[in-house]
């Protein structure tokens, strides 16, 4: 069994969300210059700034993946978003048949988690106990919905991590320098 194991998910939503927020700060930044009177120093701040957002936001989610532990998921969408889920904390792990919200969304009223950039190849994972998250305003979940490219191989290597459960090698944590 390997040690990790990628698992890419969907980007379609965040090739449309890239190109939207593109196109809306080239927009404001041409309205700025031409329209009204702004000075070219805060045209530059401006476009730095929303550059940035547009990187974060837009870009980041397309260079990350989901990535599969001998002992946990490690779910990230862009550089906003990580989540680690050990599998020990993981009631059942089954794909979702539902209507997904895009995006990183939490469902109040469900208490699910949504880390989801397609409606295709849905996992779900039903926690044993609610758990917070800080990237929703640290509210609870119960069950956390996101989408990976080949959900058959995604679910097989983590029924084939349930089925092993092997203890992983203890690493002595030294809290003294050793001796001389």
């Amino acid at each position: 069994m390997e040690p990790s194991r990628p698992f890419p998910y969907g980007r379609a939503f965040f090739y449309q969300r890239a190109f939207l927020l593109l196109l809306l700060i080239i927009v404001v930044l041409v309205f700025f210059s031409l329209q009204l009177q702004t000075p070219a120093e805060w045209i530059a701040v401006l476009a730095t700034v929303l550059g940035s957002y547009v990187v974060v936001v837009g870009l980041s989610p397309l260079l990350t993946q989901h990535t599969l532990t001998r002992s946990r998921i490690i779910l990230r969408q862009g550089w906003y978003f990580r989540a680690i889920v050990p599998l020990a904390e993981a009631e059942s792990i089954s794909l979702w048949d539902g209507v997904p919200k895009y995006g990183l969304r939490l469902s109040i009223a469900r208490r699910t988690l949504f880390v989801v950039g397609s409606a295709h190849n849905l996992v779900s994972v039903r926690l044993l106990e609610p758990r917070r998250f800080p990237h929703v305003l640290f509210l609870s979940a119960k069950e956390i919905v996101f989408d990976v490219d080949d959900r058959d191989a995604f679910l097989a290597a983590v029924q084939q991590r349930q089925e092993t459960r092997e203890a992983l090698p203890a690493h002595k944590v030294r809290a003294l320098p050793p001796r001389r």
